[in-house]
């Protein structure tokens, strides 16, 4: 199960959640992390990144893109497969093109396995606003 990134209203600091589900290709095991069948700390990382991505689109001009710069998480639970996993990034901090994010997984409230609501990982976000075409043409 993916769906798609909600937002907050106007009102509130820009947001996105995403909501997944841990399969056996998100597993530590077959990532590589580690040897558990449980949701491997890079999955947590990637999905954490995407709802930032998801986050910034609303704030980003044409032609305009994000880049990840710094991570700080912490994989606090473990979650099994089969479970559903919110992932909100919450839009902490902006000063020109720096974006910081809270970042948040969680086991969604109708998950069918692991621990509802439990808090899975918890960091920080650090994205910078770029040009994606004059990006890619320093490669």
């Amino acid at each position: 199960m993916s769906t798609g990134p909600t937002s907050t209203p106007s009102s509130s600091p820009p947001s996105a959640t995403l909501v997944r589900s841990v399969t056996e290709a998100d597993t530590a095991a077959a990532v590589g992390s580690g040897s558990l069948p449980v949701l491997g700390t890079p999955v947590v990382l990637a999905w954490c990144e995407a709802a930032t991505c998801a986050a910034a689109a609303p704030l980003l001009e044409e032609g305009r893109t994000t880049v990840g710069t710094r991570v700080e998480l912490e994989h606090r639970a473990a979650s099994p497969v089969g479970a559903a996993v919110e992932v909100t990034a919450t839009l902490t901090h902006r000063d020109g093109r720096l974006l910081r994010f809270a970042v948040q997984a969680r086991h969604a409230a109708d998950s069918p396995v692991g621990k509802p609501g439990a808090v899975l990982a918890t960091g920080e976000v650090t994205r910078v606003v770029v040009d994606a075409e004059r990006f890619l043409g320093r490669l």
